[in-house]
């Protein structure tokens, strides 16, 4: 579903969050896919994130970096909401791509996204902000709220563990 936004116009007072939902929303929806697993939760977050700004929207105040800790922060509401359910449930099933994600997604990536789904959640996190929007350690430390060592050491421990996971399904 795809949500249409009327152009922004002077006239109208959310003119420019419009025009910062027009320039950075893909982004911010590959990013939350990156991180919940999905396209279709991926727009919700970041929808939901649009929907929460709409009242407190400052321009020039609301930078780039804090809605992407709002999509951060919201993409762990839904995997937490995701381990929740999935400690109630009896039996646990594997979760399958549709064949149109498996078609479009070629095998070696779709085995990469796999093997960083299996990652915990800090180090999936510092993987994503690093290499998929090549943020540098100071941004990443500020949108995952910890020091620039850290986010260091753990991309460093996240590497090792996803290259062991791709070398053992290699």
């Amino acid at each position: 579903m795809r949500l249409e936004v009327p152009a922004p116009s002077a006239s109208y007072p959310g003119a420019e969050l419009v025009a910062f939902y027009r320039d950075h929303r893909l982004s911010l929806v590959r990013l939350a896919v990156l991180l919940v697993g999905d396209p279709e939760t991926a727009e919700d977050v970041v929808q939901d994130v649009f929907a929460r700004l709409h009242g407190t929207w400052r321009p020039g105040v609301t930078t780039l970096a804090y809605v992407r800790t709002c999509v951060l922060n919201g993409s762990r509401s839904i995997l937490r909401r995701r381990a929740v359910a999935l400690r109630w449930r009896e039996r646990v099933t594997d979760l399958v791509d549709s064949a149109e994600t498996a078609a479009l997604i070629g095998e070696s990536r779709r085995e990469v996204l796999l093997a960083l789904a299996r990652l915990p959640r800090r180090q999936r996190e510092a993987l994503v902000l690093r290499y998929y929007l090549d943020l540098p350690d100071a941004e990443i430390a500020e949108i995952m709220r910890v020091r620039q060592s850290t986010v260091r050491s753990t991309t460093a421990r996240a590497l090792a563990r996803l290259l062991r996971e791709l070398g053992d399904n290699a």
